[in-house]
């Protein structure tokens, strides 16, 4: 519940357009509460990320949505923590934990084509552009590009 007017205040901004904001604090809180529910319903979803003395970095996860076909690794990181590895050092912890603990064999990134941050971490991940997709329901190639992630040979 800490990380939730952090939150609340990205989502609040314009900075989060990329990730379906901006939104009130209502919607954040299905989302939040969608992340949660999750680890139960799933057994996966997103962790918070924090300084060590507490402060709210962002977060990653491994997700799949009811609207998302594939299972996906995500990240947001707050804008004060960014340009710092943070994020790419995130992803990649959870992603090794996707491929070993859910035995799967690829993931992808949604990402919006104009978001050039996430676009070069997807990139420094090592991620390559996917033609062969499916989309998010309701999202076009205009708003999203897949980003696949395929673990390790």
């Amino acid at each position: 519940m800490s990380d939730f007017a952090p939150l609340g205040e990205l989502f609040a901004s314009e900075r989060s357009i990329y990730i379906g904001g901006p939104i009130d604090r209502q919607k954040l809180w299905y989302w939040v509460a969608g992340e949660v529910g999750s680890w139960s319903l799933q057994g996966f979803s997103s962790w918070g990320i924090e300084t060590h003395d507490g402060a709210f970095v962002g977060q990653v996860g491994v997700n799949k949505p009811n609207h998302f076909p594939e299972v996906e690794l995500g990240y947001l990181i707050m804008p004060e923590f960014g340009g710092q590895g943070i994020a790419f050092e995130a992803a990649e912890a959870a992603r090794a934990w996707a491929f070993e603990t859910l035995k799967i064999e690829t993931l992808v990134s949604y990402i919006d084509p104009k978001n050039a941050c996430s676009v070069a971490l997807g990139q420094r991940l090592g991620c390559v552009i996917d033609p062969d997709r499916s989309l998010p329901d309701g999202e076009t190639t205009d708003e999203t590009v897949v980003y696949r992630h395929r673990r390790a040979a």
